[in-house]
């Protein structure tokens, strides 16, 4: 079958079935195309809770489908790859971090929303990478154990240090592997570039942005910017997204290693074959879990 045909089924069979297809924006053009909802991945779980669809194809990775079934338990969820996970979301896990909270007893545990479900049972609020900042300046604690990415918590504790910041050594394998060299390099072929990062990237890497934010963040301030060439520091797909939205102006990857091979993992053919019914995994959870999870969700949504 050609990619078109392939597309114009799924599009014919979603409609049969009364399906609602996120994609998370890391995915393949190919995907975005058919998709409802494309996005970072707490606003797919959000427009997934808001659509009357009683069945949900998420083309993302693992916690993100688990998200989507915390936010609507009614909905029959499908992770579109059975295969797609997330290395930072699986490197720590409730056990360890229970262990951890009895040595900090007086911490707030904050986990970013790229954990598991069950991780976020024992945390105290979640956050997003673009509210991280927000909520941790909420919290009434000004002590905080700040879960999986290490980057992360250390770009927000650096701008508050009014607070104390406890962090772990976790994080996005893709994203670390950046260096200061590879920005060096980078600039060096485009000096007149702006260089947009995701603050999952070391330290040394984001220190030098032109401007630091999420995923969406990021598409955003290109699109909205009059600079008309940039250098994109988080997952390559992003510049092929904007190369497509925006061809009058130039995007560079920081790197050629800059790619989530779980997120690539998901293909067309394995949407296709998940709305025929035929394939994909539907995402089942306890219901404590499910509660537990979307306690520390409600008090992220709570705090803004």
């Amino acid at each position: 079958m050609a990619l078109n045909d392939i597309q114009n089924e799924i599009l014919k069979l979603k409609k049969e079935k009364d399906i609602c297809i996120l994609a998370h924006c890391y995915q393949t053009p190919d995907i975005v195309e058919i998709a409802d909802f494309v996005g970072d991945s707490f606003a797919l779980s959000v427009e997934a809770s808001k659509v009357k669809n009683k069945t949900v194809i998420m083309c993302g990775v693992r916690f993100m489908a688990e998200t989507v079934k915390i936010l609507s338990p009614e909905k029959t969820v499908y992770l579109a790859n059975p295969d797609a996970g997330c290395p930072m979301a699986e490197m720590m896990d409730k056990e360890l971090i229970e262990q951890v909270k009895k040595q900090y007893p007086d911490y707030t545990v904050v986990a970013y929303i790229n954990t598991t479900s069950e991780l976020k049972t024992v945390c105290d609020v979640c956050v997003t990478s673009s509210s991280a900042l927000k909520i941790c300046n909420s919290l009434d604690s000004d002590k905080i154990l700040f879960i999986p990415d290490r980057n992360l918590g250390s770009y927000i504790a650096k701008q508050m240090p009014n607070k104390e910041f406890k962090l772990l050594s976790g994080g996005c394998p893709t994203h670390a592997r950046m260096s200061a060299s590879d920005v060096k390099k980078a600039k060096a072929e485009h000096p007149n570039a702006l260089f947009l990062v995701h603050p999952e990237c070391v330290e040394e890497v984001v220190e030098m942005a032109d401007y630091v934010g999420s995923t969406t963040g990021i598409m955003n301030y290109a699109k909205n910017s009059d600079a008309k060439e940039f250098i994109i520091g988080t997952e390559n797909s992003i510049v092929s997204h904007l190369q497509l939205s925006c061809p009058d102006k130039m995007f560079y990857p920081l790197s050629k290693d800059l790619i989530c091979h779980n997120m690539k993992i998901t293909t067309i053919v394995d949407v296709l074959n998940c709305v025929k019914g035929i394939s994909g995994e539907e995402i089942i959870l306890d219901e404590d879990v499910r509660l537990g999870a979307k306690r520390c969700i409600d008090k992220m949504i709570e705090l803004g």
